[in-house]
């Protein structure tokens, strides 16, 4: 396992990136992707954009990078960190193609989360307002995993991977394939009643 820099409720924190290489000439200055960015980086449609940026915080340890809001306080853009990811976030306005999932009623997406100590970043979750929507428990396929929706309608799954005997993973494969056979998410209600 490799040595990190743990930051709040155990995630994992970013590695320094390195030095940006020099520019040539007729290049563009600056890096193509901003420091600390990943490929692939979140970006949310909230109702209450600042109090959403809050309960990040308190919910999942996020450290506020960036916040703009209008002078009625709607939330034009946040940046907020959770662990080594970066996750971005706004307010919707009326004319955008987006919607909130708590103002439609579903969502499509699931953020994953990873954690050293799940235990602890699921109860600081909690804590803080998330809803439970699957148990935090050892699954099948050899991690600690639970999904949660937060007061904002968006659906996060937290896990760290834990050590489990060959029996254990076999009995728990078994109650999984069980549930599916009867048209049932494990831990869940009726996979149909989620439509």
């Amino acid at each position: 396992m490799y040595a990190a820099r743990l930051g709040a409720a155990g995630i994992p924190m970013a590695k320094p990136t390195k030095r940006a290489p020099r520019v040539k000439a007729g290049e563009p200055r600056g890096l193509p992707i901003p420091r600390g960015f990943g490929t692939v980086t979140p970006y949310l449609a909230v109702v209450d954009g600042p109090a959403a940026m809050e309960f990040y915080k308190n919910a999942f340890g996020a450290r506020e990078l960036q916040r703009e809001v209008t002078p009625a306080g709607k939330l034009v853009h946040g940046r907020l960190r959770i662990g080594n990811s970066i996750v971005m976030l706004s307010d919707v306005f009326e004319g955008s193609d987006r919607a909130a999932p708590s103002t439609v009623g579903a969502t499509t997406v699931t953020l994953h989360v990873y954690a050293t100590d799940v235990e602890k970043l699921w109860n600081r979750a909690v804590a803080a307002g998330a809803k439970i929507t699957m148990p935090l428990e050892d699954q099948f396929w050899g991690e600690r995993y639970g999904q949660l929706v937060d007061p904002y309608g968006h659906h996060w799954s937290l896990s760290m991977r834990v050590r489990m005997s060959a029996a254990a993973k076999a009995a728990k494969r078994r109650e999984a394939m069980q549930a599916f056979a009867q048209n049932e998410a494990p831990d869940r209600t009726p996979i149909d009643s989620d439509i």
